[in-house]
């Protein structure tokens, strides 16, 4: 299949890798920020033929994971004591709530939907004009044009029993959250491709002056991210520190205007909350003011305290780069895909379900 067969091309494969292998000469540690790109390299097996002397560490790129811990505990609420009917993609129906996940929820009789697209929610509540139904909105830049989009669908149509529990969070943020850390030892990032297919590439280019490290947009393909290394490892090896695009076939340098218009209409930019990294400034979308009927959170005027997170999940310094999964001591014993102790292991995008799917380790 075009642009996915040759992208792992084994041929193209060990070419990168014994190129990286010929011009490492010092230890580097580099940064992949999305979890979809941490499932690549641990299912693919890139981690354990890279260099010795290159450690890659995962970010906090998945909107799963770092989803508050409370907004799902709003979730549940809706679900089980508002009657809504509660639309979600299908990662969020078994992250655990402090008490329940929407697939609990669902057991006890709320009427939990898992569903491909916003727009079917949007639908789902044109069918049902007596019921109102909610999208839990969650996800880096990438969906948020689909979710803006139901918004503006909604409000076309008229709908009053239409809107989203938005859990939007933004990338460069969450860069200078890494790296502004004081435990902070990263070098170098893999950025996301996704990503920047929907904002383009230039609000990365601050994050390179201000800190003095290389970034690279990267695919998810193994070439992409063997390419994208090598990219970084050649930078680093020769003392330069520039944006780069690996993943021009498909990311341009001013993005997707269009989605870009989109996201801007329904979207405002405000602090927002990561589960197990505390609030990043400036690092969300919540719906405009002007919008407010279409906010689950202002429409319910929904007020549940905070609880506490699992005292022994590390999920925030797994997120944070500082903690492999495995140094985990709950890792493949008290947390499992089946019985989770924090989002992590339970995403698709989760670190944690990468190493417990397709590597051969153990909680040290």
């Amino acid at each position: 299949m075009k642009f996915i067969s040759e992208y792992r091309n084994p041929e193209v494969v060990e070419q990168y890798i014994n190129e990286i292998h010929k011009i490492t000469t010092q230890n580097w540690t580099i940064m992949e920020v999305c979890g979809g790109q941490t499932h690549s390299l641990v299912k693919n097996g890139i981690l354990n033929i890279l260099p010795s002397k290159i450690t890659m560490v995962h970010g906090p790129g998945c909107p799963v994971c770092v989803t508050p811990l409370n907004l799902i505990d709003k979730a549940v609420y809706l679900a089980l004591n508002k009657g809504v009917i509660m639309c979600t993609f299908g990662d969020m129906i078994r992250v655990p709530g402090s008490e329940k996940s929407l697939l609990e929820a669902k057991a006890f009789g709320a009427d939990v939907r898992i569903l491909y697209s916003p727009l079917e929610a949007v639908k789902i509540a044109q069918e049902n004009p007596d019921k109102q139904v909610v999208f839990f909105a969650v996800g880096f830049e990438t969906t948020a044009p689909a979710n803006a989009l139901s918004v503006l669908h909604a409000k076309r149509l008229g709908l009053n029993n239409y809107s989203i529990l938005a859990s939007h969070v933004l990338v460069p943020p969450a860069i200078e959250a890494v790296m502004n850390d004081d435990t902070a030892r990263i070098q170098g990032f893999l950025a996301a491709g996704h990503v920047c297919t929907i904002m383009g590439i230039s609000d990365y280019q601050p994050i390179v002056e201000k800190y003095q490290i290389p970034i690279v947009v990267t695919g998810f393909e193994p070439v992409d991210l063997l390419h994208g290394i090598l990219m970084v490892v050649k930078q680093l090896e020769n003392g330069e520190k520039k944006l780069e695009n690996q993943y021009s076939r498909v990311v341009k340098p001013e993005g997707n205007p269009e989605a870009i218009k989109v996201i801007n209409e329904v979207f405002e930019t405000q602090d927002r909350e990561w589960r197990g990294i505390g609030t990043i400034p400036m690092s969300g979308w919540e719906v405009k003011s002007t919008l407010t009927e279409f906010d689950a959170n202002k429409k319910f005027a929904i007020n549940i305290a905070k609880a506490p997170e699992c005292a022994e999940c590390i999920a925030g310094l797994v997120l944070k780069g500082i903690k492999k999964p495995y140094e985990c001591s709950q890792f493949g014993k008290n947390c499992t895909p089946e019985k989770p102790l924090g989002a992590p292991m339970v995403s698709s995008e989760g670190a944690c379900a990468a190493y417990f799917h397709y590597a051969n380790v153990e909680a040290v």
